[in-house]
């Protein structure tokens, strides 16, 4: 695990988080010798459950019972 000061995140954040993900290295962010951040790597579970990703593939139907039919919907409670 590598450890790094808060100005030289800051001038390389970009390429430091590539790093990261490529890797599978966390690196400790250090505010004056102090640990106060800690950037890892997402597993491939974490990749998979990212909020929103199923957003789209819902179908939203306007009338539900319809389909059924009013004398089968009641049946069916």
């Amino acid at each position: 695990m590598q450890t790094m000061a808060m100005s030289k995140f800051k001038t390389y954040a970009l390429k430091i988080i590539t790093e990261v993900s490529q890797n599978q290295e966390s690196v400790i962010i250090t505010k004056r010798g102090k640990a106060i951040a800690k950037i890892i790597p997402l597993t491939d579970f974490e990749k998979k459950n990212i909020p929103g990703k199923l957003a789209d593939t819902l179908i939203f139907e306007k009338d539900i019972i319809s389909p059924l039919g009013e004398e089968q919907w009641e049946a069916c409670k």
